[in-house]
């Protein structure tokens, strides 16, 4: 495989977000419904693609919670299954659970589906209560310590030097670019990536599998191949849409089995939707590259 740029997600890549993004998730709906999620569920959501927000996550997985008061009956796995075949995302969870409800139940539910709280009450665990006042600029109703605490760090230093110096490095990431810059530091890469290499959800509105972000990178890199490495199955496909969207270039999806997808299961996923390579951490993309 050759390239020569690889850009990184971050979440499940670079930084171990299990007990960070994942966590707030899971303890958003328990605080604001007092039901919620498994974890383990979390990853049947991105599996379905349109997920690469986590709020929006946090958002559809509430709504299911809310829907099974009202006589919503199917398993989160069906319910994701529905949602990917209505094309993933937010909407496509909406119109499963209008769908099967009617209309008068869903109104019910979205009478008390209140996704401003939710996000702040996600931000606010996450974050801790200083972090929140500084970067949501605002007085915390929640004293946490902030989950963003507890994120291992993934990328291993030899990895990172390797990397950085034989390749151009760029960032994709989901996250608001505050706390992309908060886990760069964290692995050595915010002084070392311009800020005109880098995508946070600051930066675009289309979100993963959409192309346009890595395409751009891509282009100012002035690369003739491009290694994508992610931890979801939309990272792949963003891959794969870079591939249909842009003959000029080669883009290559690479998954790692360090976030949500695991296991011999997780390397079929990435194999089913066009990885072209599986590996079990960002740090065998040095020897990947150079083999």
């Amino acid at each position: 495989m050759n390239a020569d740029a690889v850009v990184l997600d971050v979440d499940g890549v670079l930084v171990d977000v299990a007990d960070s993004y994942r966590q707030a998730i899971v303890d958003s709906i328990e605080h604001v419904y007092d039901r919620t999620i498994r974890k383990p569920d979390i990853q049947q959501f991105k599996d379905a693609g349109g997920f690469n927000n986590d709020w929006e996550l946090t958002y559809a997985a509430a709504l299911y919670v809310l829907a099974t008061n009202e006589g919503y009956r199917d398993s989160i796995d069906d319910f994701t299954d529905r949602i990917a075949a209505e094309g993933g995302g937010l909407e496509a969870a909406e119109t499963v659970i209008r769908d099967a409800i009617g209309a008068r139940a869903t109104q019910r539910v979205t009478e008390r589906w209140d996704t401003d709280r939710l996000r702040d009450v996600f931000q606010q665990l996450y974050l801790g209560a200083d972090l929140y006042r500084g970067i949501e600029g605002g007085d915390p109703d929640l004293e946490t310590r902030g989950f963003i605490h507890d994120e291992p760090v993934l990328l291993e230093d030899e990895a990172r030097e390797t990397l950085l110096a034989n390749y151009d490095v760029g960032i994709l990431t989901g996250r608001p670019e505050p706390e992309a810059e908060i886990a760069l530091d964290r692995v050595g890469l915010d002084d070392e990536i311009p800020v005109e290499h880098r995508f946070t959800m600051d930066d675009w509105e289309e979100g993963k599998p959409h192309p346009r972000a890595l395409v751009t990178l891509a282009e100012r890199f002035e690369a003739d191949s491009v290694a994508f490495v992610g931890d979801t199955l939309d990272d792949v496909r963003t891959a794969v849409n870079a591939n249909e969207a842009d003959a000029d270039r080669e883009y290559h999806g690479i998954g790692v089995l360090t976030g949500g997808l695991t296991g011999e299961e997780g390397r079929r996923k990435y194999e089913a939707e066009g990885a072209a390579a599986v590996l079990d951490s960002v740090n065998e993309v040095p020897d990947l590259l150079e083999e």
